[in-house]
């Protein structure tokens, strides 16, 4: 199946770059990419072709981002990506790992294993450090890797019904490559239950623990929700989005003591303030009108 893609004329020479894929639906329009998984014939259940046109379609939006470009259009004028929509096609949003690519693995040997796994991390390492805003839209299961497909979005809505779970453990293996997600997403102590517990929990619980941000009713206030989530998230700086990952990162990964990182705050605040989306921003202020990246037109 060829990519599915709104076209505009300012945006055709992008959308000529996105890589081909087969097992994945892609929109591009405007600002926005949208991503949908669709081997709904195995509720898009993950196996290496996926994965791997994943990683390609992220890689892509990273490299061709406004926040890499540190610019709102290319040189030739087209919009440039600044918000991901990632969703399945079909019942469900995914339902983890191709169990026929599983039973494989019991053949394979370790470094084959392994080869696999470093090939998933790298999907989930490239959402969850994308440059752009990602947001999950699941409806039906999310289950072993497509929980940690939702662990490394930045905001995820699920109609309610909807369940989670980290079930490798009923398989007698663990989330471990979805882990480091899964836990920065939960903490501790929800990690360990329910890593141990293989539990589908639902939409609720999710809600309550911090998988999910929000819970839609039906398809139809997901994509509402879904288009307050990018109206808001496009009067954000683009540069300063990413930035404010990188920030999130510096934290979790300190190793210094308080001091220095105080001054770390301090000097990265500076930078900020002088840089090109620092000054538009206080300049819009001051002068009372939109930044130049506000495309909210509410």
């Amino acid at each position: 199946m060829k990519n599915m893609v709104s076209l505009g004329c300012e945006l055709m020479k992008l959308v000529e770059t996105l890589p081909k894929c087969d097992l994945i639906e892609v929109k591009l329009e405007k600002y926005i990419l949208e991503i949908s998984l669709n081997r709904t014939d195995v509720y898009n259940a993950l196996n290496p072709e996926l994965i791997q046109q994943l990683i390609d379609i992220f890689s892509w939006a990273a490299k061709n981002s406004a926040a890499t470009a540190n610019s709102l259009i290319s040189d030739s004028g087209e919009m440039l990506p600044r918000v991901i929509i990632l969703k399945g096609n079909g019942k469900h949003f995914c339902a983890g790992a191709d169990i026929n690519w599983m039973k494989n693995s019991g053949e394979a040997t370790f470094e084959e294993n392994e080869k696999d796994a470093t090939r998933l991390d790298e999907l989930f390492y490239g959402i969850w450090s994308n440059p752009c805003f990602t947001i999950g839209l699941v409806k039906g299961v999310a289950l072993g890797g497509g929980a940690g497909l939702i662990a490394c979005l930045d905001h995820v809505i699920a109609i309610d019904g909807s369940k989670i779970s980290m079930s490798e453990i009923k398989l007698g293996i663990l989330p471990a490559v979805i882990g480091p997600y899964v836990h920065k997403k939960l903490g501790s102590a929800q990690f360990r239950r329910l890593a141990m517990l293989g539990t589908r929990i639902n939409s609720d619980e999710a809600l309550r623990i911090g998988f999910i941000n929000e819970i839609a009713k039906d398809e139809n206030e997901l994509d509402l929700f879904s288009k307050r989530i990018i109206s808001e998230i496009l009067t954000s700086a683009p540069s300063t989005v990413e930035q404010a990952k990188l920030l999130c990162k510096s934290f979790d990964d300190w190793n210094g003591n308080m001091k220095e990182l105080r001054d770390y705050t301090i000097k990265t605040t500076s930078v900020m303030r002088g840089g090109k989306e620092g000054q538009e921003g206080l300049g819009a202020f001051i002068e009372r009108r939109k930044p130049n990246w506000h495309t909210n037109e509410e």
